[in-house]
C-alpha cells in the first residue's frame, strides 16, 4: 500500500510540473504573440486594425481565459483517464491468458507491478490446474490397482459358485488365490488411507531414542526369506551404539519401504549395502542396491504418490507405488529429507535425520 502511494504520489507530482510549464509557455507565448500583433497592428491605417489595436489586452486576456480553461480540462481529465485504464487493467489481471497489460507513460511503474500479479496468477491457476490433474491421476491408478485384484476375486469366487460339484484341490486353490487377492487389496486401501492421513496431517509423532542398529539388523532378518529367494542377500555398516530419536515404529516403516524397494528391483544373487552412521548434526542411512538404472525423469518423480516403473505397473506385483510416498512423508515429519540416485546399475536411497529433534 505504501508502495501504490508514493507511485501515485509520483504522478501527481509529474502532472502538476507538466500544467506549471505548460501555463508558463502558453503565457510566454500569448504574451509575445500580443506584443507582435500589437505591433503589427498599428502599422495598417485602415479602421479595423487600429480598433483591434486598442483591445490588444482584451484580446489577450480572452487568450488567456480560453486557453486557461481548455488547459485545465484536459488536465482535469487525465487522472480519470488512468483511473480507467487501471480499471480496464484489473479486469485483465485474472484472465488466463498470456496478454500483457500496456498502461499509459506515467503509470508504467503500476504496469510492471499489475504484470507481476497477473504472472503470480497464472501460475498459481497452472498449479491448480497441474494438482486438478495430479489427483485424477491419483484417482485412476487407485482404480486400476484395486481392479486388477478385485477381477480376480469375482472371478474366481464366480467359478466356485457356477461349479459346486468342482474337485476339492481345485476348489481349495481357487479359494486360496481369492483370499491370496483379497489381501492385497486390503492392502492397497490401507496403503492409500494412511498416505491420506500423512497428507491431511492425521499423523502424530511418538519420539523417542531408538537402537538404530537393532533396528535395521532386526530389519534384515525379516526380510531374509525375500531376499534369499532371489540369492539375494543385505550387509550392514554401522556402529552397534548408534541411535536416532524418531518414532519407531513409523521409522521402521520407512526403512522396511526401502529395503522392500531394492529387493523387488534388485539383480538376483547380488548384495545389498546398507549404511548408517551419524555426523554432527545428522543420522544418515542409506540403502545401495545393484539393479536397472532408473531413468533421470523417472527418478525425479519417484517419491511420488502411486509411481511405479510402466513394466511393474502391468504386472501384478509389487504395491501400488505408494511405499516410497509413505516414506517420504514420515521422513518429512521428522525433519529429514529422503533422496534417491540411480547411475551404472546402482541404486542408491539416502535418508538423512537430525541427530536430536
Amino acid at each position: 500500500m505504501e508502495v501504490i502511494t508514493l507511485k501515485k504520489n509520483d504522478i501527481e507530482k509529474k502532472l502538476r510540473i507538466k500544467l506549471y510549464i505548460i501555463l508558463i509557455l502558453y503565457t510566454l507565448i500569448g504574451y509575445i504573440l500580443a506584443i507582435i500583433f500589437d505591433y503589427g497592428f498599428s502599422q495598417f491605417s485602415n479602421t479595423f486594425f487600429p480598433w483591434l489595436h486598442l483591445r490588444i489586452e482584451v484580446i489577450y486576456f480572452l487568450y488567456l481565459v480560453v486557453g486557461f480553461c481548455c488547459i485545465f480540462h484536459h488536465y482535469w481529465k487525465k487522472p480519470w483517464g488512468y483511473l480507467q485504464e487501471v480499471i480496464n487493467a484489473t479486469k485483465t489481471v485474472y484472465q488466463p491468458n498470456d496478454n500483457t497489460i500496456e498502461l499509459s507513460e506515467p503509470l508504467k511503474d503500476m504496469e510492471k507491478q499489475m504484470n507481476q500479479i497477473k504472472m503470480a496468477v497464472l501460475l498459481s491457476q497452472q498449479a491448480v490446474k497441474e494438482a486438478e490433474n495430479k489427483k485424477n491421476e491419483l484417482v485412476m491408478y487407485l482404480a486400476h490397482d484395486i481392479r486388477t485384484p478385485l477381477t480376480s476375486v469375482i472371478g474366481y469366487l464366480s467359478l466356485l459358485d457356477e461349479a459346486p460339484d468342482m474337485p476339492v484341490e481345485q476348489k481349495e486353490k481357487y479359494i486360496g488365490i481369492a483370499l491370496k487377492k483379497s489381501m492385497r487389496l486390503e492392502k492397497l486401501i490401507n496403503e492409500f488411507f494412511e498416505i491420506t492421513r500423512y497428507n491431511t496431517q492425521q499423523i502424530k509423532l511418538t519420539k523417542a531414542n531408538v537402537d538404530l542398529y537393532y533396528m535395521l539388523v532386526q530389519l534384515i532378518d525379516e526380510f531374509y526369506p525375500v531376499l534369499s529367494a532371489k540369492g539375494n542377500s543385505a550387509v550392514l555398516n554401522a556402529e552397534e551404539t548408534l541411535t536416532v530419536y524418531a518414532d519407531s515404529e513409523k521409522l521402521a516403516r520407512v526403512f522396511n519401504n526401502i529395503l522392500k524397494n531394492a529387493a523387488a528391483y534388485s539383480y538376483p544373487n547380488t548384495e545389498i549395502m546398507i549404511s548408517a552412521k551419524a555426523d554432527k548434526d545428522t543420522i544418515t542411512v542409506t540403502f545401495e542396491n545393484h539393479g536397472p538404472t532408473i531413468p533421470s525423469d523417472q527418478l525425479s518423480s519417484i517419491f511420488d504418490k502411486f509411481n511405479r516403473l510402466d513394466d511393474a505397473r502391468k504386472s501384478d506385483t509389487g504395491g501400488a507405488g505408494l511405499g516410497l510416498s509413505i516414506a517420504d512423508e514420515i521422513i518429512r515429519l521428522h525433519g529429514g529429507e529422503i533422496s534417491a540416485q540411480s547411475e551404472n546399475d546402482t541404486i542408491t536411497f539416502t535418508v538423512s535425520l537430525p541427530a536430536l529433534s
